[in-house]
């Protein structure tokens, strides 16, 4: 029977077949105008939930998975890598498909196709939410129904981030193995440091104090158990990227998941709460980034054909209309400072019922 156990090493997710799955704070984008990809300022820490299971909700002990500290409002990527034979991974954003607008399902499907295929697909900055485009992910508390789930769906259970992976089939990655050996090219080497190299700016701690160390006792003051201030994906705004179309036919895929994971999205009080570790401090000033004269970034695919949007993710509508006006000033980068980018350890993650 194939492994179907999710782990983490570090910060990264590892599913089964190699996936590799990274969530990168960023810059949050001005919600109107289309811009070039944010860079990436440091991993989101990423814990289990099993590792806390008499400090979180109930809701989260039965979903099982994984939980990460994110500021309200603040913008995430995610950043794939760790396999190089083909693998599909659905995205979900509070069980709505990041890539169709569809209700979260069990496999992989076309018409309209719900996942992503990897290692074409380098990143997901967003939703698929235009022709060329994504809708920035952007972190908001459930109950207002700026969530993507909130706004498709009309209410809001889930939350968090929804991770399921799929391999070829037998028949399908034997063929896919001979005619990689036959070509016998070595893959091309990542740009480097590249869009998905963490940047290491990012504001100074409260406080000056260090973190415990991961997994270490929470302060005396914490509490059991009680309803936590959950969170989901909403959208700001709009940058230039691409979701790529699958070019082999859907009957190459597994039908059974490699693996899949709840991630839960944790408000920073939240977080110390249950881990007695802070959370990262809060974003860097936009303006400050562009200053400083650090790089954004293009990426283009000339082989690829990028997947059209459908009619319910073009719809949804930024996290402005519901939080009000972002006042933070915004400076956008000069020509110069878009780079143009190409033409397993830890205990198992539980999984459960979601």
């Amino acid at each position: 029977m194939a492994d179907t156990t999710v782990r983490i090493d570090g910060n990264t997710l590892r599913l089964p077949g190699g996936v590799a799955v990274r969530f990168i704070r960023t810059l949050r984008l001005p919600e109107t105008g289309t811009h070039p990809l944010p860079p990436g300022l440091g991993e989101f820490p990423v814990r289990r939930v099993a590792d806390y299971a008499d400090r979180v909700p109930e809701a989260w002990r039965a979903r099982g998975g994984v939980m990460l500290p994110v500021y309200l409002r603040e913008a995430m990527w995610l950043s794939f890598a760790g396999t190089s034979e083909p693998a599909a991974l659905q995205v979900g954003v509070g069980k709505v498909c990041a890539v169709s607008g569809r209700p979260w399902s069990d496999g992989p499907a076309r018409g309209p196709q719900n996942y992503v295929v990897l290692p074409r697909q380098p990143w997901l900055d967003g939703i698929n939410s235009g022709t060329g485009t994504v809708r920035q992910f952007v972190a908001v508390p459930l109950g207002l129904g700026a969530t993507v789930e909130g706004q498709v769906t009309g209410e809001e259970v889930w939350g968090g981030v929804q991770l399921q992976s799929f391999a070829l089939n037998d028949r399908a990655l034997a063929r896919w193995r001979e005619e990689e050996r036959r070509r016998q090219v070595p893959p091309a080497p990542a740009p480097p440091g590249g869009y998905g190299a963490a940047m290491p700016m990012a504001a100074p701690a409260a406080g000056g104090a260090a973190p415990p160390a991961p997994g270490a006792a929470p302060a005396a003051s914490a509490s059991a158990p009680r309803a936590a201030a959950a969170m989901g994906l909403g959208v700001g705004g709009s940058m230039r990227q691409e979701v790529y179309q699958d070019d082999r036919p859907l009957s190459d895929w597994s039908r059974q998941p490699a693996g899949r994971v709840f991630v839960h999205l944790v408000t920073p009080p939240e977080w110390r709460r249950i881990t007695g570790e802070a959370a990262p401090p809060s974003p860097v000033d936009r303006a400050a980034y562009t200053r400083a004269g650090l790089p954004w970034f293009d990426y283009y695919d000339e082989k690829a054909q990028d997947l059209a949007p459908t009619d319910t993710l073009r719809s949804v509508k930024p996290v402005g209309d519901w939080l009000g006006d972002d006042h933070e000033p915004w400076q956008p980068p000069t020509p110069g400072q878009t780079q143009q980018l190409k033409d397993a350890p830890g205990k198992p993650v539980e999984d459960g019922d979601w």
